[in-house]
C-alpha cells in the first residue's frame, strides 16, 4: 500500500478483528482475575486456569496474533501501529460498561485524544 491509499477492504476487516478479538481477550483476562473466589499465589492461577474466562482470553490472543499479522501485511508498521492504538479505547469503554471501571475527565480526554489520532491516520 502507498502513500494517500485507502485502506482495503480487507485490510478493514482484519481491523475490526484486531479491535473486537484484543477487547473481547482483555476483558475475558479482567474477568479472570478479577475474580474475589481465585484466592492467591499458585492457587489463584489453578483457580483461573479451571474457568473458560482465561482460555476465551488466550485464545481471543491467538487469532489476534494472526489477524494483527495479517493485517500488518497490508499496511505500513506505521499506520498500522497508529490505527491498532484505537484499542485502548475499545477496552476502557468496555471496561466502564462491564466493571464499572472510572473514566475520569483526563482518561476521557485521553481517549479522545487517541480517537482523534487514529482518525487522522485513518483519512491520511
Amino acid at each position: 500500500m502507498s502513500a494517500g491509499d485507502t485502506i482495503t477492504p480487507l485490510a478493514a476487516a482484519l481491523w475490526l478483528a484486531n479491535i473486537v478479538l484484543d477487547t473481547v481477550g482483555q476483558l475475558a483476562f479482567k474477568a479472570a482475575a478479577g475474580d474475589e473466589r481465585a484466592g492467591d499465589g499458585i492457587a489463584r492461577w489453578r483457580y483461573m486456569a479451571t474457568h473458560p474466562w482465561l482460555w476465551l482470553g488466550v485464545g481471543c490472543y491467538v487469532l489476534e496474533f494472526l489477524v494483527w499479522i495479517a493485517f500488518l501485511s497490508l499496511l505500513p508498521l506505521s499506520e498500522g501501529i497508529l490505527l491498532g492504538s484505537i484499542n485502548i479505547v475499545a477496552i476502557m469503554l468496555a471496561g466502564r460498561w462491564l466493571f464499572g471501571e472510572k473514566l475520569t475527565r483526563l482518561r476521557v480526554v485521553g481517549m479522545f485524544l487517541v480517537a482523534l489520532g487514529v482518525a487522522i491516520v485513518g483519512i491520511g
